[in-house]
């Protein structure tokens, strides 16, 4: 019997991967085809696993008997492909590290929102005293946590990428906060692609399982009809929309089920219109799990916030900096502006994902004083922004972007770095961009 288990790629997934197959007696080989950062080799290492870097050695691969891929690496890759036509089944690390535990599986997707939500459930789990780990895009290694440091809950973050190559997995309390254009350069351009990604969350919920989900999001409400959903729906929205168990009804913060709970919302830690529907899907997450009124209550009112995401960074002769480095879709970056308060001189731009910027012209036209690109090539920046008749400034690095930014604002305004891109351009990722900009503007 082949026990060979290969992982491509040797990031916090791929490492993790590797050490619970590991464990589990499989034989393990991890291949990477960049360079393996210093802690995950020493990691590798101590548990004696094999692996490789800067190449793919596909005699060592197309020998396994399954694959575990990084979510980074897409379908297309030249191996993948190979792979798949040798008939070797490819899964997620997270879909390896479900058979392997029976803990209680809480799971956050969604275009935005994914990040705040799940960092605010886990404060609110940590604070009920609950055992719970924080994976998936955040956090640790799901699989990583699951050979060596077990918990009994797990919040896990999900991207399209990771639910793309899980097929067996349960949520147990699965949330679809919204879907939005995103990533549509890695699913052929088709949105329908992308949507059915998304909606694999639910897949094999059992009727003891919960789904949460906004109540107002067009896609998500064509796309339930499809579905023979199992699980116990707990739909959430603004306004007591029909049927929605989560809403803000005048001025309160108001949960119906599973147990009636309610507070102001202006006790709420988290501003700004899309907060509301984070807090609101914690808030639901928790009171499902059996978590105390009063510890619900509490979190969502001293929850800090998500670095990257409308992170205020500092106020420079009368001018607020605010960091949202997070916001790599429109969508983000159209909750960003509709949060804003003063006038805005906007940074935007970066690696372009088969962006359409239409829906954020009418907040740019009331907001925006100034717009302040930033990226490798802003052409297509230009070809949309420049005709609206604000005045733009074309940067090629942060330190060029910041000084701009320093001489378009005004006492009063809010520089806004919400760049509808992803980082790969000009930074290692978005953390790199927000730190880059966090640090030059706290040495104006």
């Amino acid at each position: 019997m082949n026990n060979r288990i290969v992982i491509l790629g040797a990031g916090e997934s791929g490492a993790g991967a590797a050490a619970l197959a590991k464990k589990e007696g499989f034989d393990v080989f991890v291949s990477d085809m960049s360079k393996i950062a210093p802690h995950y080799k020493q990691m590798l290492d101590e548990r004696h696993i094999l692996w490789e870097e800067g190449r793919h050695t596909e005699a060592l691969i197309l020998n396994a008997a399954e694959i575990i891929k990084s979510p980074g690496i897409p379908e297309t890759a030249p191996l993948v492909v190979k792979a798949r036509q040798a008939g070797i089944p490819i899964i997620s690390e997270i879909e390896f590290a479900g058979r392997y535990t029976q803990s209680k599986m809480v799971c956050i997707t969604g275009s935005n929102g994914k990040t705040t939500t799940t960092s605010l459930i886990y404060h609110i789990f940590k604070n009920a005293g609950y055992d719970a780990g924080l994976a998936g895009n955040i956090g640790h290694s799901l699989a990583l946590q699951v050979a060596e440091e077990p918990h009994e809950y797990y919040i896990i973050e999900l991207s399209s990428f990771q639910l793309d190559n899980m097929y067996r997995f349960r949520a147990n309390i699965a949330i679809l906060l919204n879907i939005t254009p995103d990533h549509l350069d890695r699913y052929g351009f088709e949105m329908q692609n992308y949507v059915d990604a998304k909606m694999r969350i639910i897949q094999n919920q059992t009727p003891q399982d919960a789904f949460i989900y906004w109540n107002d999001d067009p896609i998500i409400c064509r796309e339930l009809e499809k579905y023979n959903i199992q699980a116990v729906q707990y739909p959430f929205s603004e306004l007591k929309e029909k049927g929605s168990i989560g809403y803000i009804e005048e001025g309160r913060y108001v949960i119906e089920q599973p147990t009636p709970f309610n507070m102001e919302q202006e006790s709420l830690s988290l501003t700004g219109r899309h907060n509301i529907y984070n807090s609101l899907a914690a808030g639901i997450a928790g009171n499902i799990a059996g978590i105390k009124k009063e510890v619900i209550r509490q979190s969502l009112s001293d929850f800090p916030g998500v670095e990257h995401r409308l992170e205020r960074v500092a106020t420079v002769r009368g001018v607020h900096y605010v960091n949202d480095s997070k916001a790599t879709n429109v969508d983000a970056c159209w909750y960003a502006l509709d949060s804003m308060k003063t006038r805005v001189v906007l940074i935007i731009g970066g690696k372009d994902k088969g962006n359409d910027y239409e829906p954020i012209k009418p907040l740019i036209r009331e907001k925006c004083a100034a717009l302040v690109y930033l990226g490798a090539d802003n052409k297509k920046l230009h070809d949309n922004f420049d005709a609206m008749g604000i005045p733009v400034r074309d940067t090629h690095s942060m330190k060029e972007c910041v000084d701009a930014c320093y001489q378009l604002a005004q006492p009063g305004d809010t520089v806004l770095l919400s760049p509808c891109c992803a980082s790969f351009d000009l930074f290692k990722n978005m953390e790199d961009r927000g730190e880059q900009f966090k640090e030059l503007v706290r040495n104006l």
